[in-house]
């Protein structure tokens, strides 16, 4: 599915991480001289892709389960969720697909948040494995990457709650991997030992994709 969400439109400057709150935590992939990596080009709109269309999703149902190599696995409702510290992250996000759009403010609970309520992780904890409310959609990642200072489980996007054809509710917000591998609808987080193709993977994208290694296919 494919579309265009003109109400996110931005000017032809992009937004630079200068002049933000201290409490914004600045993706370091965006005070790169050059932000926009090799394929891509910058889009000021915002596209909206996804496999197989936005599931239905209300707030008194979802939940996020985080479960596999946790020390203490753990469930939150949307109530519980949204009760959690806050974090904020000025992030570059780069699809695929060979678009990126610059200067996203996104706010919701950190990822090393999230493992801290659990209880932190066993040793042999290695990938991720990111698990969707559409349709048993999954996409898999490093734990570095998972764990790194500007991931988070988003709930707002520029200081608006995150649409659903946006991925909310809620969505992972990896930056530092392309777009796919921050989870629309985001329902579960599984930790592993080993890695584990998810949807997008087992059709032929990378493993791991990152943006400036141009990382798009697994046969690369």
């Amino acid at each position: 599915m494919f579309g265009m969400d003109n109400d996110k439109a931005q000017g032809d400057a992009a937004p630079t991480p200068d002049s933000l709150p201290t409490d914004v935590i600045v993706s370091p992939d965006t005070r790169r001289a050059n932000r926009v990596p090799p394929g891509q080009s910058r889009t000021k709109k915002w596209p909206i892709l996804d496999a197989s269309g936005a599931p239905r999703i209300t707030l008194d149902k979802w939940e996020l389960k985080v479960w596999g190599l946790v020390n203490q696995p753990a469930k939150w409702n949307w109530a519980g969720f949204t009760a959690l510290e806050k974090t904020k992250v000025f992030a570059d996000f780069h699809c695929v697909t060979r678009w990126s759009r610059l200067g996203n403010i996104w706010e919701g609970v950190s990822t090393r948040k999230i493992v801290e309520l659990c209880g932190g992780l066993k040793a042999e904890a290695k990938f991720v494995l990111a698990h969707g409310f559409d349709y048993g959609w999954t996409t898999n990642m490093p734990l570095d990457e998972f764990m790194a200072e500007d991931a988070l489980v988003a709930i707002t996007h520029d200081g608006d709650d995150l649409s659903i054809e946006h991925g909310g509710p809620a969505r992972l917000i990896v930056p530092r991997l392309y777009a796919w591998k921050s989870a629309k609808w985001l329902g579960g987080l599984e930790f592993l030992s080993t890695d584990e193709a998810g949807f997008w993977e087992r059709n032929g994208y990378h493993m791991n994709g990152d943006p400036w290694r141009e990382e798009r296919f697994g046969w690369q």
